[in-house]
């Protein structure tokens, strides 16, 4: 009998275990005033390794309404992350620059830290823990 019950809990614990592996979240973002309805927004859901350095582990393009936009990203597994957004008006998928270094487009993150120089992950990041979480990015 005892046997049984040890047997028992320990099934109960992996399969516990095993639900809390499968957990995951959406992450609502929205972004307003946006100055014109050309070209689209792109979104990127970044990890520290991510982070300035190319894609990130999650995309997404949102076509502007009204200076607007809301989109999603799903499946989120619970750790540490930060979005970036950029509004990329002529549509060629990069940020450009202007001769100095500057940017020609507007682009935010989450955390809306606005510093001089390089965004920073530190300044952007936020925790996913146990539930959905909504964004407001300004540009």
């Amino acid at each position: 009998m005892k046997n049984l019950v040890v047997t028992s809990i320990l099934i109960l614990c992996a399969f516990f275990a095993k639900a809390q592996d499968t957990q995951s979240y959406t992450l609502v973002v929205s972004i307003g005033h946006i100055t014109n309805n050309n070209g689209k927004i792109l979104l990127s859901l970044h990890t520290a390794d991510t982070f300035m350095k190319g894609p990130g582990i999650q995309n997404v393009d949102s076509e502007i309404v009204n200076g607007k936009i809301n989109v999603s990203f799903e499946n989120i597994k619970p750790g540490t992350y930060a979005i970036m957004a950029l509004h990329d008006e002529n549509d060629n998928k990069r940020m450009d620059y202007e001769t100095n270094g500057m940017p020609k487009e507007n682009y935010g993150m989450s955390g809306n830290e606005m510093s001089y120089g390089p965004p920073s992950f530190e300044d952007a990041k936020f925790r996913v823990t146990d539930k959905n979480l909504d964004f407001n990015i300004r540009f």
